[in-house]
């Protein structure tokens, strides 16, 4: 998997940014963890899982 241009990347950031949104901010709010908005620590965890893999796939592969 082969990122060639600035586009990709920001797109894998944004999709990760939004699975987390959607499942870690579920978690937080079944889980009942209300101190921080969960969605923007869904959003911040999403967004760290993206960049972690965006620099991980290419030396696995």
């Amino acid at each position: 998997m082969l990122f060639n241009s600035d586009f990709e990347i920001a797109y894998l950031i944004v999709v990760f940014a939004l699975l987390g949104i959607v499942l870690v901010g579920a978690l937080l709010n079944a889980l009942h963890l209300d101190g921080w908005h969960p969605k923007v620590v869904s959003a911040v965890v999403g967004a760290m899982i993206g960049v972690a893999l965006i620099e991980v796939v290419p030396a696995i592969t």
